[in-house]
């Protein structure tokens, strides 16, 4: 029983150790050694580098098999409805995550021309403007008549389906 005044777990702290020491000494650890990691270059960087040893693309194969063959069918359908309804959301997050570029302005440039030029040099300057202008109509027209081609496939697709 403990004496009267004190502490009732007193006596506890104050009994000696095996080998004639009151207090067991603490070993001070440095977070590198808490976390693992060398504190010089001779030995090796990480503890729990041997983990990695055990794996195995093979075992996990034969797992995954050994795992399977005890199931009931039942809970093989189950395990692929939860497979689908998870790939569904992560699509779902990794489609809607997605932003259209930034809007970039078209900036046409306009050239000053004087009040005093001539209609001749009008006609000059337009002839050489010509060029230039029925390439970019032909580059438009392409990309409209690829545009239309798709969706003369797409309807014909559709009324074969009957839609």
């Amino acid at each position: 029983m403990a004496k009267p005044g004190r502490n009732m777990f007193e006596h506890r702290r104050n009994s000696p150790l095996p080998g004639g020491t009151t207090r067991k000494p603490v070993r001070r650890i440095r977070p590198a050694q808490a976390l693992g990691l060398a504190l010089d270059g001779r030995r090796a960087y990480l503890r729990f580098m041997n983990f990695l040893r055990n794996m195995s693309p093979v075992r996990a194969y034969r797992d995954l098999r050994v795992f399977l063959a005890g199931r009931e069918r039942y809970e093989l359908g189950f395990l692929v409805a939860a497979m689908l309804v998870t790939g569904f959301f992560v699509y779902a997050f990794a489609k809607d995550s997605y932003f259209a570029p930034a809007y970039k302005p078209n900036i046409i440039y306009v050239e000053q021309w004087p009040a005093t030029r001539t209609d001749a040099e009008i006609r000059a300057q337009q002839k050489i403007d010509a060029v230039t202008k029925a390439k970019r109509l032909a580059e438009q027209k392409a990309r409209e008549d690829e545009v239309r081609a798709g969706f003369k496939k797409m309807d014909d697709r559709m009324t074969s389906w009957g839609l």
